[in-house]
C-alpha cells in the first residue's frame, strides 16, 4: 500500500542497518523493479504492539524534495477491519522541500465510512529537522492523545473529535518508520535532490 510512490521497499541492509548504535532507513537512486528508487520500511506487525502510554522517538530527519519520512503506527487489526477503521497515529511526518516544518496526524474511519483525519504542524523557529536530533512523542492515554516535539505538545486529539462509536485509538498499535520517495503528498524528487536519503533513529522508549 502507498500513496502513487516512486520507492521500492526491500529487505537490502543498505536500506536499513545499524551504524554507531542508531537505526539507518536509507532512501536510494537506484533500479528496483519498475521502480528508480530503494528504500526501507520497518514494521513490528507480528513482533511487538503497544496499547497506551508515553512514546519518545529521537531521530533525525532527510532533507530533499519529494522526500516523506514518517514515524507512525497503525492499528493492529488492519487485517481484520482494514485502513483507515484500524486508525492511525502519525507522530512525525515531514515533507523534505519545507524541512523545518513537521505534522502530527491522527486517522479514522467516520460514521459515513469515509476516512477522516485531524491533525496540525509544528515549525521550528530556526534551522531545520534534519540538522540535529528531536524527540518527537506522544502520550496516549484511554480516549486522548496529545503529540509533542522536544517534550513540547502542540496537538491534542480526543474521543469527542471522533465520536464514540468509531474511535479506534483504545486498542494496540503497532510501529511504523520508513522513508517513502514521491507520492502525492511530496511530489517527486528533482534534480536537487541528494541521495541517498537518511532517517536517523537513535532510540524509541514506550513507557507504560
Amino acid at each position: 500500500w502507498g500513496n502513487n510512490e516512486l520507492q521500492n521497499y526491500t529487505s537490502s541492509t543498505e536500506n536499513a542497518f545499524v551504524s554507531a548504535g542508531n537505526l539507518i532507513i536509507e532512501a536510494r537512486r537506484e533500479s528496483s523493479g519498475s521502480n528508480n528508487y530503494t528504500s526501507a520500511r520497518m514494521i513490528t506487525k507480528g513482533q511487538k504492539v503497544f496499547k497506551f502510554g508515553r512514546i519518545d522517538i529521537r531521530a533525525k530527519a532527510p532533507k530533499g524534495k519529494g522526500i516523506w519520512p514518517a514515524l507512525w503506527m497503525l492499528g493492529n487489526n488492519i487485517d481484520a477491519v482494514n485502513w483507515p477503521a484500524c486508525g492511525e497515529i502519525d507522530i512525525l511526518e515531514l515533507l523534505g522541500h519545507e524541512p523545518n516544518k513537521i505534522y502530527g496526524t491522527l486517522h479514522w474511519r467516520s460514521s459515513s465510512g469515509s476516512p477522516s483525519s485531524k491533525g496540525t504542524s509544528y515549525v521550528l523557529s530556526s534551522g531545520s529537522f534534519d540538522q540535529q536530533f528531536h524527540v518527537y512523542s506522544i502520550i496516549w492515554t484511554l480516549d486522548a492523545i496529545k503529540i509533542l516535539i522536544d517534550d513540547q505538545q502542540y496537538f491534542q486529539f480526543a474521543k469527542s473529535d471522533v465520536g464514540s462509536s468509531n474511535y479506534p485509538f483504545n486498542s494496540d498499535f503497532f510501529f511504523i518508520f520508513n522513508i517513502a520517495v514521491g507520492g502525492n503528498w511530496p511530489g517527486s524528487p528533482d534534480s536537487t535532490t541528494p541521495f541517498p536519503q537518511r532517517l536517523v533513529v537513535d532510540y524509541v522508549r514506550v513507557f507504560q
